[in-house]
């Protein structure tokens, strides 16, 4: 009779000093709009991309697209479906918040020397529908997850992300031509940037601070 071994890893410990630089990359973890336009190595994105891969995701489904647009045409038609969405959501403010929504950068999309769409998978058969029957959302939260992890990557190497949402984002896929299974999650904007806070720039311009209400915890 044989007696199978199986060998278990170890699993890391993490120290004080370890917790405190987590703690640290979340808050310095700051949506970049000023990029310098400093090229970003291919090998350093590839790694980027690769802890992104390693995020979890509903049902081991990993749904994640990414689309790095490099073509000069697919970002002019980028840059011109945010402005145009950017001047319908301007519309929708008045008086003195209208001036201030105009004065705001809220795309670094022409300084930027990486973009990165992020797509999710509608259709994938990966995972084989496990955990998203009831709710089905949760295929899009993963490549949510995706995003957030690539930030906090990036934010390690020094490199700034910004996340553009004002876009449509159906035109957006049709310009990019991805399958039709695949629906766009974010618009990233990746680069070096120009100056580091670690303070929100709406606080910082006023458009509205931040709010402690996140930390309740309601108990039932």
């Amino acid at each position: 009779m044989f007696r199978e071994i199986v060998a278990f890893r170890r699993s890391p410990q993490f120290n004080d000093r370890f917790r405190h630089d987590l703690r640290e990359l979340l808050r310095w973890r700051r949506d970049v709009r000023r990029f310098r336009t400093d090229p970003i190595p291919d090998a350093l994105v590839d790694e980027l991309l690769d802890l992104a891969c390693l995020a979890p995701s509903v049902g081991n489904a990993q749904p994640w697209r990414f689309v790095s647009v490099d073509d000069p045409a697919n970002r002019a038609a980028i840059i011109a479906n945010f402005n145009a969405a950017n001047e319908r959501a301007l519309a929708g403010y008045r008086g003195e918040r209208a001036r201030l929504y105009a004065s705001l950068k809220l795309a670094g999309l022409q300084e930027a020397p990486r973009h990165l769409a992020v797509f999710c998978e509608e259709g994938t058969s990966q995972g084989l529908g496990l955990g998203r029957q009831t709710m089905p959302e949760t295929l899009r939260y993963s490549a949510v997850l995706a995003v957030h992890t690539l930030w906090l990557a990036a934010r390690t190497r020094g490199i700034g992300t910004g996340w553009v949402s004002i876009l449509d984002p159906a035109a957006a896929a049709r310009q990019l031509r991805v399958p039709e299974s695949w629906s766009l999650v974010a618009y990233l904007c990746l680069g070096w940037p120009v100056e580091e806070h670690d303070e929100p720039e709406l606080q910082r311009t006023g458009w509205q601070a931040r709010q402690d209400a996140c930390r309740r915890v309601l108990r039932r």
